[in-house]
């Protein structure tokens, strides 16, 4: 059975241009992926049932985005198959690498694959939008610039370096963030060249910090090895290194209480570099 990657997500940057009429945020950021993540397989049924093989922690079915992303395609593609769903959970939840869009992303592109559904990849990223703003560059596949609520892509190539991705010992809400009303909500936009000049931080950074002192801590002690930055929202944040023993030794010196892994930046995501493989196997073997 196929191990589908569902890979996390940094923003390395993020800021808010403006607030829209309908509550949404225009913002500006940068998605690189990481070779870490989730991992989930799907075992195809001839009943249209969709299922967990076990239910997600702290996560009702209902809500479970994997299960919507499922049901989607199947609404969506006519499709008369179900599927057993397994996955296996590396990310930590609410941190701000995206977990729960990337997963929903590989339900769509597996399922799709596996149902033999032929939806397009653009069909696929307008229903991911329904799911999330963050699915759509989990479906591209690519490194990109984003705008509007991050749904605008545009292809950029940063450095691929190795990073240490820490979780702090406590869950930021984005509802939360979003709301306080010293949020910085008028960021000048920039171009994609002063980015990849080194200019942009991470507007909501000094709203966690205050309100997450645990976040604040986490900061600090990156600070020792290199210089860290909040991904989203958080309360995960990141420092990138020259090479692989660097970041692991960092890691290595973690207090008990806070997560932490070694993972390389991808500027293509695992996930779309397994769908090409398997869509070019059915074409030579066409």
């Amino acid at each position: 059975m196929i191990r589908w990657p569902a890979p996390a997500k940094l923003n390395l940057f993020l800021h808010i241009t403006g607030r829209r009429a309908d509550g949404y945020h225009e913002l500006q950021t940068a998605f690189q992926f990481l070779d870490y993540g989730d991992e989930l397989q799907f075992e195809v049924t001839d009943n249209p049932e969709l299922k967990l093989k076990q239910p997600v922690a702290g996560v009702a079915d209902e809500d479970n985005l994997i299960l919507r992303a499922a049901k989607l395609l199947q609404s969506h593609s006519g499709c008369d198959k179900g599927a057993i769903i397994h996955i296996d959970k590396k990310l930590p939840m609410g941190g701000g690498l995206g977990g729960g869009s990337s997963n929903a992303a590989t339900t769509l592109v597996a399922l799709n694959y596996l149902w033999q559904a032929a939806v397009s990849e653009s069909e696929l990223a307008q229903l991911g939008l329904e799911l999330g703003a963050d699915v759509p560059i989990f479906i591209a596949g690519f490194a990109a610039w984003a705008e509007g609520v991050g749904e605008k892509l545009t292809p950029i190539s940063p450095a691929e370096p190795w990073y240490v991705v820490v979780k702090p010992d406590c869950h930021v809400s984005t509802a939360e963030i979003f709301s306080a009303m010293e949020l910085t909500r008028d960021c000048e936009p920039i171009t994609i060249s002063r980015f990849l000049s080194g200019e942009g931080r991470n507007v909501c950074e000094e709203v966690v910090k205050k309100r997450y002192p645990a976040v604040a801590n986490a900061l600090n002690w990156l600070a020792q090895y290199a210089s860290p930055r909040m991904t989203g929202t958080g309360a995960c944040l990141f420092a990138d290194f020259d090479n692989q023993q660097q970041a692991q030794q960092v890691v290595e010196n973690l207090p008990s209480n806070w997560q932490g892994f070694v993972a390389k930046g991808s500027n293509r995501s695992p996930l779309t570099a397994l769908a090409s493989t398997l869509n070019e196997s059915n074409a030579t073997a066409r």
